[in-house]
């Protein structure tokens, strides 16, 4: 199934607890991002919300920057849309920087009433 990953577009957000949710709105999502990132809330992407839906999966914060999210693919099922995801987290020896850090996705998906929900794999 195609998808966007619109996490470039929307830059660096510091989801402080781990969140996941399909969005339908732009208005539902910027009030997550405004309960996120309160006076700082960036500016949301251009989408076609007539015909997409947004998903979020936000890690919560991490010790350093060896921590990223990566989307691996999205299949469509009869009973809905299944969003496979893997957490890189860093090994022992890896140049990092002890620093917190946010890995999140945030992805368009095409506009569907089935619901969608997230494997996620690698550190739970």
């Amino acid at each position: 199934m195609a998808w966007r990953d619109l996490t470039p577009e929307l830059g660096p957000v510091e989801f402080t607890r781990k969140v996941t949710g399909t969005y339908r709105s732009p208005e539902r999502l910027r009030t997550l991002l405004e309960a996120t990132m309160p006076g700082r809330t960036p500016e949301l992407p251009p989408l076609d919300w007539s015909r997409q839906q947004v998903l979020v999966i936000a890690l919560g914060p991490r010790s350093s920057t060896g921590h990223s999210l990566r989307t691996l693919r999205v299949v469509e099922r009869r009973r809905g849309l299944t969003v496979y995801a893997r957490e890189q987290t860093p090994a022992l020896g890896d140049p990092v920087e002890p620093r917190v850090t946010y890995p999140y996705r945030l992805l368009a998906l095409p506009r569907t009433s089935k619901p969608v929900s997230v494997k996620l794999e690698g550190r739970p």
